[in-house]
């Protein structure tokens, strides 16, 4: 899912808002590890139990999506050849790159830092190419001052500092790959944010060397300014819950606790259906050769043998391959979209603490009959802030969400391509195999014929 750049896109059905099981995901059943895994869909609902998933309607929308060029021709009857994505015209004016990653080991720590490469035809850059390098925790600090700077602004997650579960070891190959792919797509959906992109610190992290990146880390806010942030923050969190919350907001809040629990199911079957996976194609490294050591034992059935040892050998090669598009496309989006509902979450809980200051000063004016004037010119303010904060938190709403949708229908659609390539591959592989034994079978009936 890794992408030079997220291009326009053409507007998705927005879906619903509620908590119930309307809320729109673009995904499909999933299956065993043996059978199709997912099936193209428009809603998507979970019961109680884990292992169920139910498709409830599909919609004709999905005719717009995109079709795969496959290695193995494509049956001429599959609806998903004839998906399209329609993208619009090409507008952008920011190109981020993150790439070569680099060890650095001192005597306190060993890091990695990666090279991130920014060409730009925007005025306020003084020149058209940057090269920087950045190590992970300078993301953390960019991600830190987009949340203070745009509060209720839906901000791309960044990938956790430590590897989750000991998938892979921290610092290996294909840790650092992983992570390289989503600090590009990190900054890349930063870039293509109406407002976060022309953050200034945005623009500091892109072009800035390290000596002056750690000088303007220096000019953050100072120790009392963040002991009054917390202060606000924990006082807020103690009030509990906001009394005058529009039910916009509410309902927003439902449909992210879904989410959450729907996303995270998803991420546990695609994990289980992948060890499944992963345990298929060891039995079947195992399986081929003891067929190819059987035919040395035998002469009449010798050829078929090492026949099949090659058909198994080619279907446990097609495994490795849709393996390798769980790993790189499915798996990703689905943690990706787990951490966007932490922090959807989060930006939620921001505007309520915004909604409860104001709530606050509008008590706290109820009950004082003196300072009437300034407790007013605060309210005021107060006010605008929230109104701010709401029309801020709307419209990335809706963009998050036709995002999230385009992410599911792209994601989910590419692992449909990949189950109809492997299963029409391993098909293709034992029919030919089928195929040259009826004719040897022909050919040993017909001598056997003969005078």
């Amino acid at each position: 899912m890794e992408t030079e750049g997220r291009v326009p896109r053409p507007a998705l059905p927005a879906g619903g808002e509620g908590p119930g099981a309307d809320s729109h995901l673009a995904a499909g059943a999933l299956g065993t590890a043996r059978g199709p895994l997912l099936a193209a869909a428009e809603v998507l609902a979970l019961d109680d139990e884990e292992d169920d998933l139910e498709v409830f309607s599909k919609d004709a929308s999905l005719t717009e999506l995109n079709s795969f060029s496959p290695s193995v021709p494509i049956s001429p009857s599959s609806m998903i050849n004839q998906y399209k994505f329609e993208d619009g015209p090409e507008l952008r004016d920011l190109f981020i790159t993150v790439d070569d990653p680099e060890s650095h080991i001192t005597a306190i720590e060993t890091f990695i830092t990666y090279r991130v490469v920014t060409k730009t035809t925007r005025g306020e850059f003084d020149s058209s190419e940057y090269e920087v390098r950045r190590r992970y925790q300078d993301f953390l600090w960019l991600k830190s001052k987009l949340e203070e700077a745009h509060p209720t602004l839906i901000i791309s997650p960044l990938p956790e500092k430590f590897i989750m579960k000991g998938m892979v070891e921290r610092f290996s190959d294909e840790f650092i790959e992983t992570r390289r792919k989503a600090l590009h797509k990190f900054l890349n959906r930063i870039a293509d944010h109406p407002t976060l992109t022309f953050n200034e610190d945005f623009k500091i992290f892109l072009t800035a060397q390290a000596w002056e990146l750690s000088s303007h880390k220096k000019q953050g806010p100072g120790l009392l300014s963040r002991m009054g942030q917390t202060v606000r923050a924990v006082a807020s969190s103690v009030r509990g819950a906001v009394k005058n919350r529009p039910e916009m907001f509410t309902e927003m809040n439902n449909y992210v606790e879904t989410f959450s629990q729907k996303i995270n199911l998803l991420d546990k079957i695609a994990h289980r259906i992948y060890k499944e996976e992963r345990d298929y194609c060891n039995e079947m490294k195992e399986y081929g050769p003891i067929h190819t050591l059987w035919s040395a034992s035998e002469d009449a059935i010798g050829d078929s043998l090492k026949g099949l040892a090659g058909c198994i050998e080619c279907c446990c090669r097609a495994t490795e391959r849709r393996m390798a598009g769980l790993s790189e496309h499915l798996l990703p989006m689905l943690h990706e979209y787990i951490l966007y509902s932490e922090i959807l979450m989060g930006v939620l809980k921001r505007r309520d603490q915004i909604q409860g200051e104001l709530d606050s000063k509008v008590d706290a004016l109820a009950n004082k009959k003196t300072e009437k004037d300034l407790f007013s010119e605060e309210i005021g303010k107060l006010e605008d802030k929230v109104e701010r904060a709401n029309n801020a938190l709307k419209a990335d709403w809706d963009r998050w969400k036709q995002n999230m949708q385009w992410d599911m229908r792209s994601t989910f659609t590419n692992v449909a391509e990949n189950n109809l390539r492997y299963y029409e591959e391993c098909l293709a592989t034992w029919e030919s195999f089928l195929a040259s034994q009826t004719v040897d079978l022909r050919v040993d009936e017909d001598s056997e014929d003969r005078p």
